[in-house]
């Protein structure tokens, strides 16, 4: 099977909104955008990769995180989904939000205009690249030993490999929620429907999950 360019386990707000803006240390997901409320569907599973005791519900939506890294060889995300910090990095002592042992297992290639070495917690070595998303996704494909790639976020970041139609499938899950303002992936899904089928699945959660593939 061919390598896929996959996003999984992304949460917009019912009206398309991802994340809002001046994101700190202290508001990972900026003003007005609470983690809490945008994937507290799936912290609620038994399979999500975060979890840090038993339990959690089973169903529908534990299988979707469950499958969050199946068959996934390699990540990349956005600078802000590595941390807050701009401009030169000033300390490289700081490894980002995701602790002495990330979530990925993979390489992950972080995007930035101010490259640093890379460097390794547990079983997974972020790199940094200034690149296009073309140049980004040939590295990722190249390093995820013939595994797909995820496109882990965030919201610019998602946008802007969308709109370089490099992405073959999408799982984004729509909470029942309305922001009002921050940075947007969409004002309706149907604006991608002459580059993917769509089909939706509403879990008992209340969640809408879309979830696309290319036409």
């Amino acid at each position: 099977m061919a390598q896929r360019v996959r996003v999984h386990c992304m949460s917009v707000s019912r009206d398309g909104i991802g994340a809002g803006h001046d994101q700190s240390f202290e508001r990972p997901f900026g003003t007005a955008v609470s983690p809490e409320a945008m994937f507290s569907w799936a912290g609620a599973t038994a399979s999500w990769p975060n979890r840090a005791d038993a339990g959690g519900t089973r169903g529908f939506e534990d299988r979707l995180t469950r499958d969050f890294t199946l068959n996934i060889g390699a990540e990349i995300m956005g600078r802000n989904k590595f941390g807050p910090l701009r401009g030169p990095w000033q300390d490289h002592e700081w490894h980002g939000w995701w602790g002495d042992e990330p979530p990925f297992h993979t390489p992950v290639f972080v995007l930035t205009h101010h490259e640093r070495p890379s460097f390794t917690l547990s079983d997974t070595t972020f790199h940094f690249l200034d690149a296009t998303p073309q140049e980004a996704v040939e590295k990722a494909k190249a390093a995820a030993d013939g595994k797909d790639v995820r496109i882990g976020g965030g919201i610019t970041t998602l946008r802007e490999f969308i709109d370089a139609d490099l992405i073959d499938e999408m799982h984004i899950a729509v909470v029942p929620v309305e922001l009002g303002d921050g940075i947007r992936l969409w004002r309706s899904p149907d604006e991608l429907a002459d580059r993917y089928h769509l089909e939706r699945v509403t879990a008992p959660s209340g969640v809408e999950h879309h979830f696309f593939w290319k036409r």
